[in-house]
């Protein structure tokens, strides 16, 4: 059998067993084998396709990553089992999965400035903010659908609203944050065919930010949306068009196309919540009473909504940039800043200070980092060092790189499960596809 070509005769063997949990085409049989204990994961990964390919000829080659003991191998076989003190004496059980690496790279969708913002969470379209004030919607790579115009400085953060972000549901509502001081909040059709792409004004604005607006988060049930800001606050904003309790400012109406009137709500904070002494750079709102923060004060917090208090913070020395909860039970929390490196603290374990996980492959400040919603082990991190990265909890190396980008990247999020959307300096907006996350 034709395995590597750096396998040496002198290598020593160990006897191994390969086991998986992907379906058949995917299992090989269950004998065990003798292989050198020099292989490193692209030999390990030569062995199983050639166990596939001899009870399938029309096997074509797949890669594949390896865990012994539920940990990602990094490096060679033997260099693994003395790192961990695992004998070679008895027969070795090694699991292997599907590497998770795009497969491909669409074309990039071009703006006409830097690209800040991006919300994949819909799987019928991508969202984009853009230095140029206007938000956009995307079918597909290069099909831009609607323009959102209305904002007069830089969009800074981007949600779709509509908690189940089915493509089928008419009149989607997205949000919009800005450098202007404003979110604006939009209605869009899905299924309008019109001439493309579609130009629509906001059917709310809120105002009540005395500093650039960073970032935009909404509740779980997309009643309201929480806004983090450069004066330090995180505000509180109702998305129905008319409010019913009083932070309705005014209804400005403008006609369009000398003809119909178009109306324009102007909404109130419904509360504040003060605390942090900066930038407040980053707020998620994942649970319909908490929300968290990120701050350039080098503090993360966890916010009680009805009562404005702060029920857990920690400071971790850095200006933070990003933040995001997800991975185990949806608890961990992953946020990034200004020494590139990424951090993930597990707040239910005593001792919470301390982070659980630090990843250190950038170069340069960490801009965005987004769990993925199905795996308690994949996360994925842009930073301005140009890259994307792709993390798995059970190894501390990167599982790949994409590097699409040739200007620093701003923004970063999943697309339907098996994509990684990016915006970046460099004004494009790329699409990373069939990576396959288990």
């Amino acid at each position: 059998m034709e395995i590597d070509g750096d396998v040496e005769e002198t290598s020593r063997r160990v006897q191994v067993r390969f086991t998986t949990k992907l379906q058949s085409p995917f299992k090989t049989p269950p004998t065990s084998i003798a292989i050198p204990s020099n292989l490193t994961r692209m030999g390990l990964s030569a062995i199983v396709n050639n166990l596939l390919k001899s009870g399938n000829p029309d096997w074509k080659p797949e890669p594949f990553d390896f865990l012994i003991d539920g940990e990602l191998v990094r490096m060679s076989l033997e260099q693994f089992l003395i790192a961990k003190g695992i004998s070679a004496e008895k027969i070795l059980e090694i699991e292997y999965i599907k590497a998770v690496a795009p497969r491909k790279q669409e074309e990039p969708s071009l703006h006409d400035d830097w690209v800040s913002a991006v919300d994949g969470s819909n799987p019928g379209f991508i969202l984009t903010g853009c230095y140029d004030g206007l938000g956009r919607l995307w079918k597909a790579a290069g099909s831009c659908t609607h323009i959102l115009e209305g904002h007069n400085d830089a969009i800074t953060s981007v949600k779709f609203i509509d908690p189940k972000g089915l493509e089928s549901v008419n009149n989607s509502v997205v949000a919009t944050a800005s450098k202007d001081r404003t979110l604006r909040l939009w209605k869009f059709d899905a299924g309008e065919r019109h001439d493309l792409p579609l130009k629509i004004r906001a059917f709310k604005i809120l105002h009540g930010h005395n500093a650039s607006v960073q970032s935009v988060a909404v509740q779980p049930t997309g009643n309201m949306v929480c806004s983090g800001s450069w004066d330090c606050t995180i505000n509180l904003w109702r998305t129905d068009e008319f409010d019913v309790e009083g932070d309705l400012v005014s209804v400005k109406k403008r006609k369009v196309n000398n003809e119909a009137e178009e109306s324009q709500a102007e909404g109130e904070a419904v509360s504040t919540i003060v605390g942090h002494t900066q930038c407040v750079s980053s707020v998620i709102w994942p649970q319909h009473e908490t929300i968290y923060s990120a701050s350039w004060d080098h503090s993360v917090r966890r916010w009680d909504v009805e009562t404005g208090k702060d029920s857990w913070n920690l400071f971790c020395g850095k200006a933070l940039n990003c933040l995001d909860v997800g991975g185990e039970s949806s608890a961990l929390i992953a946020a990034g800043g200004s020494d590139a490196t990424l951090r993930i603290w597990d707040p239910r374990k005593p001792g919470t200070l301390t982070p659980v996980f630090q990843f250190s492959s950038h170069t340069s400040w960490i801009s965005a980092c987004k769990w993925h919603n199905k795996s308690w082990f994949h996360l994925i991190s842009a930073s301005y060092d140009g890259k994307v990265m792709l993390w798995d909890l059970r190894t501390a190396w990167p599982l790949a790189v994409i590097d699409s980008h040739n200007n620093k990247v701003l923004c970063a999020d999943w697309w339907k499960g098996d994509s990684v959307v990016s915006g970046g300096a460099d004004s494009k907006l790329c699409i990373s596809s069939e990576i396959p996350v288990q």
